[in-house]
């Protein structure tokens, strides 16, 4: 397990079994804090390279965006879009 010394913004299990979670990622920069991805509920407004499947599910196996370096500076910019998202969910 690795961690960088902002581990609030970068954090890397190699020792899970899915490790590196999509195929074709950069190991070495792999960020696994937001390993379930916050934006999902943005549907098609998250920023995420995804597809729907046929039974109109949100495949998010080819993004990247949560698992770069950086990503944690784009996810809490995101943050209130969420909040948002959330309150026409559950007013």
């Amino acid at each position: 397990m690795k961690a960088n010394q902002n581990s609030d913004s970068f954090f890397q299990n190699d020792a899970c079994p899915y490790f590196p979670c999509h195929k074709g990622a950069n190991v070495e920069a792999f960020n696994c804090l937001f390993c379930y991805c916050p934006l999902y509920v943005l549907g098609r407004d998250c920023g995420g390279n995804f597809s729907y499947t046929e039974k109109g599910i949100k495949d998010c196996s080819r993004c990247l965006l949560p698992h770069g370096k950086n990503s944690g500076a784009y996810i809490k910019k995101r943050f209130p879009d969420i909040v948002e998202r959330m309150k026409e969910i559950e007013p």
